[in-house]
């Protein structure tokens, strides 16, 4: 299998995108904002199109606009009770506005079809690159704000009460949530993020309270997933992202089966 550069290319990009989203996720399932992920993948989605049309690359569009979106969402949204109302509201535009860019996107369905489901085995190494600065950048942005992060997560109100700035971590963390989920729309497609987004991080929630232990687990869920999808989809010539689906899935009812 390792025979081939296109294997060896998509090993390569889901296994960076499944380590940033691992790690990302964590925090997005304990924040109860799963929703932000697969809304910001339908804006990434709107960005792509658009981008294409103008004539530029997927990327072009993809990275910009879903971060952007981020952090509008996080400025809109910096109390629990609405963020859901303001990830909603940008949802619903995105797929206004993809919707217009569909009817104009008719001469190019094939690259609308990667863009919605995903095609790790058309990576090539300039992607792969661009998806380590990406994933870098993002887990070192991460990384900055971790600890407050996870703070007023778990408490706000006394977070906010010790002076942690709830809106600007809000923001922050959003935008580079769309910076995860413009990779891993790459790899997974825009309608499947939740895959390698919240799958294994639910999962991993689910079999330890402890957050370093769950933060690892979750990566390496991720990764494992990531990495089995493409064995399978190779030697069964199945789509990858449904093997990466199935097998997300398939462990997460495991864990739920078994976690008390």
């Amino acid at each position: 299998m390792f025979a081939y550069g296109f294997v060896v290319n998509a090993f390569a990009a889901a296994g960076i995108v499944a380590i940033v989203s691992g790690l990302v996720g964590y925090f997005l399932v304990l924040r109860a904002q799963s929703f932000a992920g697969h809304a910001l993948a339908h804006v990434g989605f709107t960005g792509a199109t658009g981008a294409v049309l103008l004539g530029a690359p997927p990327l072009a569009g993809l990275i910009p606009v879903t971060v952007l979106a981020g952090v509008f969402m996080g400025l809109l949204g910096e109390r629990w009770q609405h963020r859901d109302v303001a990830i909603g509201m940008v949802l619903s535009l995105s797929l206004g506005l993809g919707l217009l860019f569909l009817h104009f996107f008719t001469a190019y369905a094939s690259q609308a079809t990667t863009l919605l489901f995903g095609n790790v085995l058309g990576v090539d190494r300039g992607v792969v690159w661009a998806l380590l600065a990406q994933g870098l950048l993002s887990l070192a942005c991460l990384a900055v704000i971790a600890r407050p992060l996870l703070f007023a997560s778990i408490q706000p109100e006394l977070a906010e009460a010790r002076g942690v700035n709830l809106r600007l971590l809000s923001v922050l963390f959003l935008g580079i949530v769309g910076l995860a989920t413009a990779g891993c729309a790459q790899i997974v497609g825009v309608l499947l993020v939740f895959t390698l987004m919240v799958g294994p991080a639910a999962t991993a929630q689910r079999l330890t309270t402890r957050v370093l232990p769950g933060l690892a687990l979750a990566a390496l869920l991720a990764l494992c997933e990531a990495w089995l999808g493409i064995t399978l989809a190779f030697y069964t010539d199945w789509p990858t992202s449904f093997c990466i689906t199935v097998l997300s899935a398939f462990v997460w009812l495991i864990a739920l089966a078994k976690a008390p």
